[in-house]
């Protein structure tokens, strides 16, 4: 079983520490407690140009983006509700997992997906974790049972940017709990998958 799952996060504002981003980390640092290596697309490193398929050159932040994606055990999207559904910022970093077709593992395939939408509103927020789930459908990733939704007109965070909803919180919690938990049965069952094979090779 691999020691350190590698958790990917991905999600937030063009502009750092939006509140989908701060959740974004809460998420992660409840992922390293449990023994997670993590990593971070947020800000800069997801205003990436507009997704073409038909043009095979990437700039530098996608290709980190996709080779962070490849190695992924678990991974979580956060977005903030744009009119009502997933960020353009966010939905075009999720557009170039295409790039990953043609993997052993494609897409997201065989990956749980933790994931949060925030709105000023629980309306949009709903509306919006809807679409984030079908995406991941669609990336064959598995979401998890806990999905997390924010009313960002309420108070969420203290001065210090630390969050303060207990609710919130817990749900976050959860959530990372089972992108690790998954992560690691994920692991196991590969491994016990490699084992049984060796075991089995002729001499």
């Amino acid at each position: 079983m691999i020691d350190r799952p590698r958790i990917v996060a991905l999600g937030g504002n063009a502009t750092a520490g939006g509140s989908a981003e701060r959740l974004l980390r809460h998420a992660l640092i409840r992922c390293e407690a449990q023994g997670a290596e993590t990593r971070l697309f947020a800000g800069e490193a997801i205003d990436l140009p507009m997704y073409a398929p038909h043009r095979s050159e990437r700039c530098s932040k996608a290709q980190a983006l996709m080779a962070a994606l490849r190695d992924a055990d678990g991974i979580i999207v956060a977005s903030p509700a744009y009119h009502g559904t997933v960020s353009g910022v966010v939905k075009n970093a999720l557009d170039y997992a295409q790039d990953l077709v043609s993997d052993a593992q494609p897409y997201f395939d065989g990956r749980a997906v933790g994931l949060i939408a925030v709105a000023g509103g629980w309306q949009a927020a709903g509306s919006t974790l809807a679409t984030l789930r079908s995406i991941t459908h669609a990336l064959r990733g598995w979401p998890t049972p806990m999905a997390v939704t924010a009313n960002s007109s309420q108070p969420l965070f203290d001065p210090d940017g630390l969050l303060t909803d207990d609710g919130i919180a817990m749900q976050l919690d959860i959530m990372a709990g089972q992108v690790m938990t998954f992560a690691r049965m994920k692991a196991a069952y590969a491994m016990a998958a490699r084992t049984e094979a060796a075991v089995t090779l002729p001499v």
